[in-house]
C-alpha cells in the first residue's frame, strides 16, 4: 500500500495540472491571474534597489507563497464557476432523473467502532454481560473474536472504508451455520431456530447497552444521501463537494434566478444555440478534434448537431410550468435539422390563432354595498355577478340596513380582456312584478395585472335615483396562467403586423418550450386579433422615435426583413417587457438599458451579460458577475468535468457509508445532467471514472469491481465501434487514454488476485473477487467480440496464485516471526515452531477453501496449484526443522499427524506433491520406530518372563479407550540402549479383580497402543497403510504366540515343583498362567484379524488360525497336565490304601474308612471342575 501523504501530495499536483488545463481552455472566460510584482527597466526587482538585499531564501519564500496565493485564487475561481453550471443543473433538469433502482449502501464502519466492538466482545466472552449463552455458542463467539475481529486484515479493511456491520454480521452467520450443521439432531428445536437465536445473541452483543448502528447528527446530509433528495439538499451537496460558501451559494442563487423557471429555460436555450454556432463554426473552420478515421469528422459535427437536437426535444417535452392550472402543450413538428441557426420562413412552424387561446380563471369576492339609501332598512336586497358570455351567480339575501356579504363567486374564461357585470337588486314587492327591481350596476374591464385587492367602485343607478353615491366594494382576482409569461398595454407598429401606431393589450404566450408568440387581444375575445411568432426576433432597448404619438420608454424585436417598436408608459414595465422578450427568443445578446450600461461599462465597452439588472449591482460588488455572465460555449467542459467527478467521488469516498465507488442515486443524477447539458462525452466520462477508481484503488480504498467493470466495457465498446451510447466517433486521445487504462487495470487486477487475502479478506466484499476474476477475462480480450482462449486466463491467473502463495506465505512467516527462530534456536524450538507454523498454514489454506474457492470455482485446480505452491514453501522451512532433529527421535509424529490429517481429506491435495513428500520424509521414521518397538516388545516378554513372579493384576486393555493413555512417539525409545517398557502408574487405580500377570498385561497393552498409534497415523497411501497394518497384526501374533509357548513352559515348570501328597494346593500363580491364555486369547480377536476385503484375507485367516489353534491347544495341555497331576496324587492316596484291601486280616477293622476314602477321591475332580470352568 501507497503512503497516504505521497498520494495526497500526487493527487494535488494532478489537481493543480488539471485545473491548469481547465482555465487555458476557458478561453475569455478565463479568470484573470495576479500580476507579477513590477520590475525596473534594467530587468531587476523593484525591492533590489535597497541597500540590503534580502537573500535567496527569502526570496524563494516569497515566490512561493506568492506562488500558493495565485493557485489557490485560481482554485477558488474555477470552484466558483463549476458551482454555477452545477446550480443551474440542480435548478432546472430536463434530462436526468434520481435513480431509484440503485443499492441501498450500509453504513460503514470506523477504526473506533471497531474497538469497540471487540471490547463489547470481549466483555462477552469474560461474562461481563447479561447475555445468556450456551457453551456451543461462546465458543463460536471465541472463534469468531480470535480469528475474524483480531485479524489485521480486517483491521485494514475497516481503514480503508470498505467494510459494513452488515459484513460482519454475514461472516458470523457463515461461521455459525457451519457449527450449528455439525450439531446432532435434537428433539423439538430445529437447527433454524438455533440460528435464529444465536443471530439475535450477536446482535445484542454487538450493539452493546445502547444501539451502537445509531450514528449522531454530525452528518445530516450524508445520512440521507442514499435516498432522493430534493433540490436545496443537492445544492448543499455540491457546496460540500467543491467548498462553496453558504453567502457565495445565495449570491449566485439571486443573481442567476435559480427559481424561476423561465429564466432556466431561456438560459437553457441560449446555451443550446451557443452550442449549435459553434459546431457551425468548427465545420466552417475544419478544426476538429483527431479522430483515428477522417471519415469521422463529418460524422463529428452531424453528433453535436443531433445531440442538441435531443436536448432540444427533451426541453420541448417538458411541461411550461409545474403544479399550474392544466394547460396541454401544443404539439409542434419541428424538423429534424431545425435550429436557431435556421431561421427562414421555410422552416418556421406557423402558429394559428387557435393556437394560442388561454384560460383564465376568476375569482370575484363582493364585500358589502355604501350609501343605500333609496330602499326601507327591511327590505332584502342582493347582488349578481357574471363574466360576459358566460354564467351569472347571486350572492346570499341581506337586509338593507346590513348590505354585507363576502361571497365568492369563480368564473372560467378564454378572454385575456373579459367583461365582469355586478348588479344589486332588491325584491319587489308588488303583486304583478315579474322581476326585481335594480339598484345600481358596476361593469369592470380586469386583466392579469389587476389589483387583487377589494376596492370600492361607483356604481350607476338609474335615473331618478336617490341613492346618487352608492358604491360597492369588491375585488376581482384574474389568475395569470402558466403559459401566460407577461401581459399590458403597449403601444405599437411593425411592418406585417400591427401596421398602425396605437395603444393595444398584448400577451406573451408560451405555446411550448420553444416557441413563443406576441398577440394583441380586444375585449371579450378569445382568439387574439394580431399575433407574431418571435422565434428568430431579437429584442433590444431603443431610444424615443420622435414621430410616432404616445409611449416614452421604446424598445423594438429586429428580424431579418421586419422591425417591429413598442413604446410604454414607463420605464419598469419596459424593462418586464424586454426580460420577458429575450427570455423567449433565445437571443445570446442580453439586453441593457442605456442608463444601466453606462454604469456597468462607462468606458463603452462590449457588454455581455446574462445577469438580471435587479441583481447585478449586487452580485458585481461580491465579485460573481464574471462567473454568472460567463458563456458555457467557451469552456472546456470535458476537463470540467474530470475535476467535478474526481472531487465527488473524493466526498463520496468520506461520508459515512461503504459506497466502494458507488455514487449516491443525487450524485449520478448531477453527474447525468451535467454531461448531457454540457455535451461531455459518454466515453471521456468513463474514462476519468475509471481513472479515478483504479488511483482510489491502487492507494488501498475498496472499489467494488463490477463498477469498474461496467465503465470499462462502455469504454471497450465505445472505441471498437459498438456506440453503446450513440456516438460512433472515436478520437485518437480515446483510443490512447482507453490502451492506457487498459493496461493500469490488468495490472490493478493481477496485483489483486495475487493479493486475494488482503484486498478481499474471509471473502468480503461478498463476491467481489469472482467480479474481479470476470473483470480480468474481459480485460484480457483483445476486442469486444472474440472472445479470449480460456487456457490465456487460466494461465494470467495461474501466474497469479504463484505470486500469491510467495506473498502468503511470507507474511505468514513474518507473522509467526518464523525467521527469527529458526535461525538460532534448539532442534526442539525448531520443531515447535515448525508445528506452529503448521497450524497456520492449515488455518490459511481452510480460509481460502471457505471464503474464496467459490469465486475460483471455474479453476478449481487452480488453487490446488496454489496451496502446493503454498506448502511448497512451508516444506523448506519443515524439512531444515526436521533435519535438526536428534536421531530416533519421535517427537514430530504430532507435526505428521497434523498436517495429514488435514491433506488427506483434500479432493486435490490428498496424495498430491506435499502430501507425497511429506510421506516420504516419515516413512522411514513410521519403519524404524515399528521395528525398534518389536525388538522393545520382544527384549520386554524374553526379561519380563524370566523374571516374572506370575503375580495377577488387573486387565487394562479393554479399557484404553476411557484412559487418556501416553501417545507412543513420546515413549523413550532412544538408541541404543532400548529400556523396557513397564506397567504405567495409573493402571494400579483399575484394579478391581485379578486376572493375568504384569508381562503379559504390558505387552497386551504395548501391542494395542502401538495399533493405536499407527491407526491415529491415517496413512493416505493405501499399500503402505495395508503393510502396515499387516505388519502390527503378525508381530502381535507372533508376539502372543511366543507368550503363550514360554507361559505353557512355566506352567509346566510350576506344576511339577508343587507338592504330590495329599497336602497339593493349586497355587495363584497357576492360575495367573491359565488366565494369560486365556487373555490371550481374548486379544487375538483384536489384535491379530485384519478388517475383512483384503485379496489375501483367506490366506490370513489360514494364519491366524494357527495362533488360535496353538491357544486351545496349548489350554488342553495345561489342563491335562493338571489332571494328570491330580490323577498321580490320588494314585499315591489309593496306592496307600490299597494295604487295606478285604482280603487281608485287618480289612474288617478298617472297613469303616471306605466311604471317607472315597470322599477324599472325590476332591480333587471338584477342584479340577471349578478350575476348568473358569
Amino acid at each position: 500500500m501507497l503512503d497516504p501523504s505521497s498520494s495526497e501530495e500526487e493527487s494535488d499536483e494532478l489537481l493543480e495540472e488539471e485545473r491548469r488545463d481547465v482555465l487555458v481552455a476557458a478561453g475569455g472566460g478565463s479568470p484573470r491571474s495576479l500580476p507579477p510584482p513590477p520590475r525596473d527597466p534594467r530587468g531587476r526587482e523593484a525591492g533590489a534597489a535597497r541597500a540590503a538585499s534580502p537573500s535567496p531564501s527569502v526570496l524563494s519564500e516569497g515566490r512561493e507563497e506568492q506562488e500558493r496565493l495565485q493557485r489557490e485564487e485560481r482554485e477558488k475561481r474555477l470552484r466558483l464557476q463549476l458551482y454555477v453550471f452545477i446550480a443551474r443543473c440542480i435548478a432546472h433538469p430536463f434530462n436526468a432523473k434520481q435513480p431509484t433502482d440503485m443499492a441501498r449502501r450500509q453504513q460503514k464502519l470506523n477504526k473506533q467502532q471497531l474497538q469497540t466492538l471487540k471490547e463489547r466482545f470481549q466483555a462477552f466472552l469474560n461474562g461481563e454481560t447479561q447475555i445468556v449463552a450456551d457453551e456451543a455458542f461462546c465458543n463460536a463467539v471465541r472463534s469468531y473474536y480470535e480469528v475474524f475481529l483480531k485479524s489485521d486484515r480486517v483491521a485494514r479493511m475497516v481503514h480503508s472504508g470498505g467494510c459494513s456491520a452488515n459484513d460482519f454480521r454475514d461472516v458470523f452467520k457463515k461461521n455459525i451455520e457451519k457449527r450449528v450443521r455439525s450439531l446432532p439432531e435434537i428433539d423439538g428445536l430445529s437447527k433454524e431456530t438455533v440460528l435464529s437465536s444465536w443471530l439475535a445473541k450477536y446482535d445484542a452483543i454487538y450493539r452493546g447497552e445502547e444501539d451502537f448502528c445509531k450514528q449522531p447528527n454530525r452528518m445530516a446530509l450524508s445520512a440521507v444521501s442514499e435516498l432522493i433528495l430534493s433540490k436545496e439538499q443537492l445544492y448543499e451537496m455540491f457546496q460540500q463537494i467543491l467548498g462553496i460558501k453558504k453567502l457565495e451559494h445565495q449570491l449566485i442563487y439571486n443573481a442567476c434566478q435559480l427559481d424561476n423557471g423561465d429564466e432556466q429555460a431561456a438560459q437553457i436555450r441560449r446555451e443550446l444555440d451557443g452550442r449549435l454556432q459553434l459546431a457551425e463554426q468548427m465545420a466552417r473552420e475544419r478544426k476538429f478534434p483527431k479522430f483515428v478515421t477522417r471519415e469521422m469528422e463529418n460524422m463529428y459535427i452531424e453528433e453535436l448537431r443531433s445531440s442538441v437536437n435531443l436536448l432540444m426535444a427533451n426541453l420541448e417535452s417538458l411541461p411550461v410550468s409545474k403544479g399550474g392550472p392544466e394547460f396541454k402543450l401544443q404539439k409542434l413538428k419541428r424538423s429534424q435539422n431545425s435550429a436557431f441557426l435556421d431561421i427562414g420562413d421555410e422552416n418556421e412552424v406557423q402558429l394559428s390563432k387557435s393556437d394560442v387561446v388561454l384560460s383564465f380563471t376568476l375569482e370575484i369576492v363582493i364585500m358589502e354595498v355604501q350609501g343605500l339609501k333609496s330602499v326601507a332598512p327591511n327590505r332584502i336586497v342582493y347582488c349578481t355577478m357574471e363574466v360576459e358570455g358566460g354564467e351569472k351567480l347571486q350572492t346570499d339575501q341581506a337586509e338593507a340596513s346590513r348590505p354585507q356579504w363576502g361571497t365568492q363567486g369563480d368564473f372560467t374564461t378564454t378572454h385575456p380582456r373579459p367583461v365582469v357585470k355586478v348588479k344589486l337588486f332588491t325584491e319587489s314587492t308588488g303583486v304583478l312584478a315579474l322581476e326585481d327591481k335594480e339598484l345600481g350596476r358596476v361593469v369592470l374591464y380586469p386583466t392579469s395585472n389587476s389589483p387583487k385587492s377589494p376596492d370600492l367602485h361607483k356604481m350607476i343607478v338609474p335615473k331618478n335615483s336617490q341613492d346618487s353615491d352608492l358604491k360597492i366594494k369588491l375585488a376581482v382576482r384574474m389568475d395569470k396562467p402558466p403559459h401566460m409569461k407577461h401581459c399590458g398595454y403597449l403601444y405599437a407598429l411593425g411592418q406585417k403586423v400591427w401596421k398602425r401606431w396605437k395603444k393595444r393589450y398584448f400577451v406573451l404566450v408560451q405555446v411550448s418550450q420553444y416557441t413563443f408568440a406576441m398577440c394583441s387581444y380586444r375585449e371579450k375575445k378569445s382568439e387574439p386579433q394580431e399575433l407574431m411568432q418571435l422565434e428568430g426576433y431579437t429584442v433590444d432597448y431603443t431610444a424615443p422615435h420622435t414621430g410616432l404619438q404616445g409611449g416614452r420608454m421604446f424598445f423594438n424585436a429586429v428580424k431579418e426583413g421586419d422591425t417591429v417598436i413598442f413604446a410604454s408608459d414607463d420605464e419598469q414595465d419596459r424593462i418586464l417587457w424586454v426580460q420577458a422578450m429575450y427570455r423567449a427568443t433565445g437571443q445570446s445578446y442580453k439586453p441593457v438599458p442605456a442608463s444601466q450600461a453606462q454604469k456597468i461599462n462607462p468606458k463603452g465597452g462590449n457588454v455581455d451579460t446574462e445577469v438580471s439588472p435587479l441583481y447585478t449591482d449586487r452580485g458585481q460588488k461580491h465579485g460573481m458577475e464574471e462567473f454568472i455572465s460567463a458563456n458555457p460555449c467557451k469552456f472546456d467542459h470535458a476537463s470540467l468535468f474530470r475535476l467535478l467527478q474526481r472531487q465527488t467521488l473524493d466526498h463520496r469516498l468520506n461520508d459515512s457509508y461503504s459506497c466502494l465507488g458507488w455514487f449516491s442515486p443525487g450524485q449520478v443524477f448531477v453527474l447525468d445532467e451535467y454531461c448531457a447539458r454540457y455535451g461531455v462525452r459518454g466515453c471521456h466520462r468513463h474514462l476519468c471514472y475509471l481513472n479515478e477508481l483504479i488511483e482510489h484503488s491502487e492507494n488501498g480504498s475498496v472499489i467494488d469491481p463490477t463498477l469498474l467493470h461496467y465503465s470499462f466495457a462502455f469504454c471497450a465498446s465505445h472505441v471498437h465501434g459498438n456506440r453503446p451510447d450513440g456516438i460512433g466517433t472515436v478520437s485518437v486521445e480515446e483510443k490512447e487514454r482507453f490502451e492506457e487504462i487498459k493496461d493500469r487495470l490488468s495490472s490493478l487486477l493481477e496485483n489483486q488476485i495475487s493479493h486475494f487475502r488482503y484486498c478481499f479478506p474471509f471473502g468480503r466484499p461478498e463476491g467481489a473477487l469472482k467480479a474481479t476474476l470476470s473483470l480480468l477475462e474481459r480485460v484480457l480480450m483483445k476486442d469486444i467480440a472474440t472472445p479470449i482462449p480460456a487456457e490465456e486466463v487460466k494461465k494470467v491467473v495461474r501466474k497469479c496464485l504463484e505470486k500469491a502463495a510467495l506473498i502468503n506465505y511470507t507474511r505468514l512467516t513474518e507473522y509467526a516471526k518464523i525467521e527469527e527462530t529458526m535461525n538460532q534456536a534448539t532442534p526442539a524450538r525448531k520443531l515447535e515452531e515448525v508445528l506452529h507454523l503448521a497450524e497456520l498454514c492449515i488455518e490459511v489454506l481452510q480460509q481460502n477453501e471457505e471464503h474464496h474457492s467459490e469465486a475460483f470455482a471455474w479453476w478449481p485446480e487452480l488453487l490446488a496449484e496454489h496451496a502446493e505452491k503454498f506448502l511448497s514453501l512451508y516444506s523448506v522451512d519443515m524439512d531444515s526443522a526436521l533435519e535438526a532433529q536428534p536421531q530416533d527421535s519421535w517427537d514430530s509424529f504430532p507435526l505428521f499427524q497434523l498436517l495429514n490429517n488435514a491433506l488427506r481429506n483434500d479432493t486435490f491435495l490428498c496424495n498430491g506433491n506435499f502430501h507425497k513428500h511429506l510421506q516420504e520424509i516419515f516413512v522411514p521414521m513410521v519403519i524404524r520406530y515399528i521395528d525398534l518397538m518389536e525388538s522393545s516388545i520382544a527384549q520386554s516378554i524374553h526379561r519380563g518372563l524370566e523374571q516374572e513372579s506370575w503375580q495377577p493384576v488387573k486387565s487394562i486393555t479393554n479399557s484404553l479407550p476411557n484412559v487418556a493413555l501416553p501417545k507412543v512417539p513420546s515413549l523413550p525409545l532412544n538408541l541404543p540402549q532400548i529400556p523396557s517398557f513397564t506397567t504405567p502408574t495409573w493402571m494400579t487405580s483399575l484394579y478391581d479383580s485379578t486376572n493375568g500377570s504384569a508381562t503379559s498385561e504390558d505387552l497386551f497393552w504395548k501391542l494395542d497402543a502401538l495399533q493405536m498409534f499407527v491407526f491415529d497415523l491415517h496413512w493416505p497411501e493405501p499399500e503402505f497403510a495395508r503393510h502396515l497394518e499387516q505388519r502390527l497384526k503378525l508381530m502381535a501374533t507372533d508376539m502372543i504366540e511366543a507368550c503363550v509357548k514360554r507361559t505353557r513352559i512355566a506352567f509346566e515348570l510350576k506344576l511339577q515343583k508343587t507338592n504330590k501328597s495329599t497336602d497339593l494346593r493349586i497355587p495363584f500363580s497357576l492360575c495367573t498362567m491359565f488366565n494369560v491364555l486365556v487373555d490371550a486369547k481374548k486379544q487375538t480377536a483384536k489384535l491379530c484379524i485384519l478388517d475383512g476385503g483384503q485379496e489375501f484375507a483367506s490366506q490370513w485367516q489360514q494364519y491366524h488360525s494357527k495362533i488360535d489353534d496353538l491357544i486351545e491347544e496349548t489350554v488342553k495341555e495345561i489342563i491335562s497336565l493338571l489332571v494328570s497331576k491330580v490323577v498321580s496324587v490320588l494314585e499315591g492316596v489309593l496306592s496307600k490304601l490299597s494295604r487295606y484291601d478285604e482280603g487281608t486280616f485287618f480289612s474288617s477293622l478298617v472297613s469303616f474308612t471306605v466311604k471317607a476314602a472315597a470322599k477324599y477321591v472325590d476332591v480333587p475332580h471338584v477342584h479340577l471342575a471349578r478350575l476348568t470352568s473358569d
